[in-house]
């Protein structure tokens, strides 16, 4: 029965974990259900024990991983056709995962059941029926995924909501009904669910959406408005094929659009957090445009856009970033007026007092560089160096005077190796009065510059150790000149604490990097963290 609170349950684990490009370690799934715990869902489902070794070897160490909020749920399906639970090996892996709840996936659509399951419509039910009570006598909560419910009922309605009523009669706590093929309208959903409802009037009901016709999270909203209780969802949207309903976005249309307070407002703010660890241990891009916790969620380019947002940022904001754990930012381009360069500098904790005319001068000094291929939207460390390199007093730590870079192939030291191309790049810097030539080898051009110039760098600034380079982009800019073209360099670094990102382009891909790889050296060297930082 609908209830005013929303009941959340996660599956990153087992349906996110299927998507394209995902392979999760134990260890990624223990750090991401404890994290979604400190989130504040109340059910993580956390695999198919019966799957694979590495999902069973999760539920053997679950119960140190010392969970306050949730509780997890073991996945698997019905007993096989004409089989009993207490022979089928599948049956008995859920069972021996110990786990306070199961989550059955059970057809629920007539063509599933005899074309693709190969049973008769009657096994089936038995199946659904056979398992829900199996697990209820063992006093698990039930979840019952209605699978292919919303295409079968397209077809079939009568023996969709049989399904539907079998698992009910059963004991299932929930009926959860699965957009499985992912392209379901809302219309034709929430039609789906009003027969549902009719059908099992005092059972709760649960959604589960897959993205394939884009409408995953807009179709999770819609159910739970028409009374659907428990919402199911993966982080970040992950899942097979487009993905499955953003879990992190659910939340926070739930309690900031739809005022249910399904999380705690601290638990609120560590959304972007979570997003950003899933990702993390996932070795995944962020997508900067994911609604409330991606990078560009709340960025503002267009001069008019911050010239209103100055005044005050509801104008450009839907919500305040602050509540999910994201920031507003500022993004300087060649569409930026003069105010996108004043709050620019107002939020890298720039203080100097430029003068309008100067303040002119950098967005003219904006737009040449980009002209050129530059781009300071991802680089905003260049950015800051571009104007620092402006203001009185400032000093470069380092100057080049030249560099070469020799590579050669060489044969390998084994025969199965073959030939193999070695780097060896010399280096000149200038730091004070000192010159400094040195040289070092490196799988590569780029990884040879950087190992020269930081081998001539290190007796002057020790701290310049615990840089690392974390990430290399390359794009052609104008790639009809062929091997011609200009390219950009995105370089992005971190010392530990901060990560910043820097640009270089030119004709020449070595002379773009170095320009990118010596941006990230001088802004490690002379720009301490922002919290850190003096008023110029």
């Amino acid at each position: 029965m609908p209830t005013d609170r929303v009941q959340l349950y996660d599956t990153t684990l087992r349906d996110g974990a299927q998507m394209e490009g995902i392979s999760l370690s134990v260890e990624d799934k223990i750090r991401i259900t404890r994290k979604l715990d400190e989130l504040g869902l109340e059910w993580i489902e956390g695999g198919f024990p019966g799957s694979n070794p590495k999902d069973a070897e999760y539920f053997r160490r679950l119960p140190d991983a010392g969970l306050k909020n949730a509780k997890v749920s073991a996945f698997g399906g019905t007993r096989k056709p004409g089989s009993r639970c207490d022979d089928d090996p599948n049956i008995q892996a859920i069972r021996s995962a110990n786990t306070p709840g199961v989550t059955l996936v059970g057809k629920a659509s007539m063509y599933q059941v005899r074309e693709i399951l190969g049973t008769s419509a009657e096994e089936n039910l038995a199946m659904i029926a056979d398992t829900v009570s199996y697990f209820k006598e063992l006093g698990k909560t039930v979840f019952f995924d209605a699978e292919h419910f919303f295409d079968g009922f397209g077809a079939d309605p009568d023996y969709s909501l049989q399904c539907l009523a079998t698992a009910a009669r059963a004991g299932a706590d929930a009926l959860v009904l699965c957009d499985t093929n992912g392209g379901m309208t809302t219309r034709k959903m929430l039609a789906a669910i009003e027969a549902a409802q009719m059908r099992a009037p005092d059972t709760r009901f649960g959604i589960h959406c897959h993205n394939d016709a884009g409408l995953a999270v807009a179709n999770s909203m819609a159910a739970v408005e028409a009374g659907v209780w428990q919402v199911q969802g993966c982080v970040n949207g992950w899942g097979e094929r487009c993905g499955n309903a953003d879990m992190l976005t659910i939340i926070a249309n739930l309690k900031l659009k739809m005022g249910l307070s399904v999380i705690e407002d601290e638990q609120l703010a560590r959304l972007t957090e979570v997003s950003v660890l899933a990702n993390e241990l996932a070795n995944l891009n962020p997508n900067p445009q994911a609604p409330y916790v991606g990078a560009s969620a709340f960025a503002h380019k267009a001069g008019y856009h911050v010239a209103g947002i100055m005044k005050d940022p509801d104008a450009y904001q839907h919500t305040d970033p602050g509540l999910v754990g994201n920031t507003s930012r500022v993004l300087v381009s060649e569409l930026s007026g003069q105010r996108n360069i004043l709050r620019k500098l107002q939020d890298q904790g720039i203080t100097y007092p430029f003068t309008a005319a100067e303040i002119r001068e950098l967005l003219e000094a904006v737009k040449q560089k980009e002209s050129e291929g530059y781009q300071y939207e991802g680089a905003e460390a260049s950015f800051e160096l571009l104007v620092r390199r402006t203001m009185p007093g400032y000093q470069r730590p380092f100057e080049l005077e030249d560099f070469v870079i020799v590579e050669r192939r060489r044969r390998g030291a084994r025969e199965d190796i073959g030939n193999e191309m070695l780097a060896e790049a010399v280096v000149k810097l200038r730091v004070g009065g000192e010159t400094e030539h040195t040289a070092a080898e490196g799988n590569g051009p780029v990884n040879a510059l950087d190992s020269a110039a930081r081998k001539a760098l290190v007796s002057f600034y020790p701290q310049i150790r615990g840089v690392k380079l974390t990430d290399y982009k390359v794009r052609v800019l104008d790639s009809q000149s062929a091997s011609a073209a200009k390219v950009r360099v995105l370089i992005s670094s971190t010392d530990g604490e901060r990560y910043w990102t820097t640009v270089g382009a030119s004709t020449d891909i070595i002379d773009a990097s170095w320009i990118a790889l010596s941006d990230a050296l001088e802004y490690a060297l002379v720009l301490p963290p922002a919290e850190q930082r003096t008023p110029a």
